[in-house]
């Protein structure tokens, strides 16, 4: 066998191809948790809005709570994932806890409220830093750990821009949960709640991976004719 029959034998190898981005759906699915994930995730809440306009505080807290164990319960039976259940789950107890320990069924709210604004700001001091927190996360969640948008000022103005976004939208949803705390309108706190959770995160979700995906593909060098 000569030198050049060798050579020709051998499959050419070239550079791995990267592994896909999970389609915009599947993304959305994963951290929302699909249909069922957003489901699971408001019913404690309406059960506790629900058990305390018909009822008083504690019964509407120890029905929110047994609701929301229960469901952890079951995706743990079923061997479901069950990180969006455990999260309903610590934020519902701390809610709970608190409301429990005060009298105020307000207080049920309050984590929420402040975690709200810690997240915000934390956006947006991320943004003015040049270590937008958008990006970072979507290095963990979708990119598997890798940060090669770093390298590149048009991803990084782009998160940028997704992170104030997100900042100014949590700051202004939590805002106006913080004035119905504050004006003492239990009920309707408990319905900006469900209204304010998931659908605006939905949203923004939905723009993040659009407009990252688009500016990516834009960034992608075009293969040489023959190439």
């Amino acid at each position: 066998m000569t030198t050049g029959q060798h050579r020709a034998a051998q499959p050419e190898t070239g550079p791995p191809e990267e592994e896909p981005l999970p389609t915009i759906a599947e993304q959305m699915a994963d951290q929302l948790g699909g249909w069922r994930g957003l489901v699971e995730s408001s019913i404690p809440v309406v059960v506790f809005v629900l058990a305390n306009i018909i009822g008083d505080l504690r019964p509407a807290v120890i029905a929110s709570v047994s609701v929301a164990l229960l469901i952890a319960g079951l995706r743990l039976a079923q061997r479901r994932p069950i990180r969006h259940a455990i999260n309903g789950l610590f934020g519902v107890g701390v809610g709970a806890a608190i409301a429990w320990r005060t009298g105020d069924e307000r207080d049920f709210y309050l984590p929420g409220i402040l975690y709200g604004i810690g997240y915000g700001i934390a956006l947006l001091i991320s943004a003015a830093i040049r270590q937008p927190l958008v990006g970072w996360i979507w290095s963990v969640l979708v990119a598997k750990g890798r940060s090669e948008w770093r390298t590149d000022p048009k991803l990084v103005r782009t998160f940028t821009q997704l992170t104030v976004l997100w900042g100014v939208v949590w700051l202004a949803k939590v805002g106006v949960q913080a004035g119905l705390y504050l004006a003492h309108q239990d009920t309707a706190l408990g319905v900006a709640r469900l209204a304010l959770g998931y659908p605006p995160y939905a949203l923004l979700l939905l723009i993040t991976v659009w407009t990252v995906r688009r500016v990516t593909r834009e960034s992608s060098p075009t293969p040489l004719p023959g190439a």
